[in-house]
């Protein structure tokens, strides 16, 4: 029950607490494609049910392979795994980092994965002056007594995306002082044309991307993530420590299913781009709340007045939206709004309406 809390999706939770209906609550809480499943993959998971009688291939070759043709990487690069939390604890476990620097706010589980290896952690604090963005101040931070640094990019929950020269320069400072650099690439699917730092990856051998399957394709249920790294060997211990099966075959199937389809992809950018905009738009015309224009599928905002309860409210009028006051370096007015279908943002939008004022 303790984690109930520490992210978004908690509909269960949160609608008893407001003694509601579950099924009548509207999740803005979760960052989840609201396109649904890829109908390719609704219709193969019940033409192909009988992969449940079976054993998983334990080497995943399909899977590996449309991980491959996906990437532009090889298969010895890949590693894929029980979405991308499982794999930032395997990497951590295999890492062993004994001082990491972490970016606040960020998200929770790279701060649970270091503790769990005994990890002392270094806040590096996003600030609100700087529109909590990644500026040069960070290359400054970067010291020779570290040897692990976690980024977000986009960063969940501030939605903001990095200038690709300053991540490069973070990246060759990595490379140059032995720290190992992680970047979750999770959200990078949503940005057309973005193929976040896959392009230099055989250049350094300090680096580590991780990429979820489950938001864009909007199969949090079944659970795929994989991590790219460019150091082979490396990867290669890691697989050999990660344990049988940790896939199940159905998120396998997802995996070999949506990789290559385009009019999904297609549709999901076309979908974004007309409702972040509307969003936008909408939210930032009222007068009680301020919002970050974000890169990826959800919106950071604050709340101006701090005494106002904006989740309580909202979910007094059945629309659960994500509070960000476990977030280091975050207070009580802050919050996260993932982008839903037209007709779900309008009644968002006409609920903070009524509940925060407009212009």
């Amino acid at each position: 029950m303790a984690r109930s809390g520490q992210h978004g999706g908690n509909v269960l939770q949160m609608a008893a607490r407001a003694g509601l209906d579950p099924a009548l609550v509207l999740d803005f809480s979760a960052n989840i494609n609201p396109l649904g499943m890829p109908a390719r993959l609704r219709a193969a998971i019940p033409a192909q049910l009988d992969r449940l009688e079976r054993y998983p291939d334990i080497d995943y070759q399909q899977l590996y392979t449309a991980l491959a043709r996906h990437t532009g990487c090889g298969t010895e690069q890949i590693l894929a795994g029980n979405g991308a939390t499982e794999l930032i604890f395997a990497l951590t476990r295999h890492l062993k980092p004994r001082r990491a620097l972490l970016p606040v706010p960020g998200f929770a589980e790279y701060r649970r994965a270091l503790q769990r290896e005994g990890c002392a952690i270094i806040n590096f604090l996003l600030l609100e002056s700087e529109d909590f963005q990644l500026t040069p101040r960070l290359l400054d931070a970067l010291t020779p007594d570290l040897d692990c640094l976690f980024l977000c990019t986009p960063n969940n929950p501030t939605g903001q995306q990095p200038a690709s020269d300053l991540l490069l320069q973070i990246l060759e400072r990595c490379q140059q002082l032995g720290i190992q650099l992680i970047v979750d690439e999770s959200f990078i699917d949503f940005l057309p044309d973005n193929r976040g730092l896959q392009p230099v990856l055989d250049r350094y051998d300090c680096l580590y991307l991780l990429r979820s399957l489950t938001k864009f394709y909007a199969i949090p249920g079944l659970r795929l993530g994989y991590l790219l790294a460019g150091d082979r060997a490396r990867l290669a211990r890691i697989k050999e420590q990660q344990e049988p099966w940790t896939i199940n075959a159905l998120a396998a199937l997802a995996g070999e299913t949506v990789l290559e389809d385009r009019r999904y992809q297609a549709n999901t950018h076309a979908w974004l781009a007309r409702e972040q905009a509307y969003l936008l738009a909408a939210l930032g015309a009222l007068t009680g709340i301020k919002i970050w224009p974000p890169a990826a599928n959800y919106l950071f905002l604050r709340c101006l007045d701090p005494a106002l309860p904006l989740q309580e409210r909202l979910l007094e009028q059945g629309i659960l939206i994500r509070h960000c006051a476990n977030y280091p370096g975050l207070g009580p007015d802050f919050y996260r709004v993932a982008i839903r279908s037209h007709e779900d943002n309008r009644r968002l939008v006409a609920a903070l309406t009524r509940i925060v004022g407009h212009g």
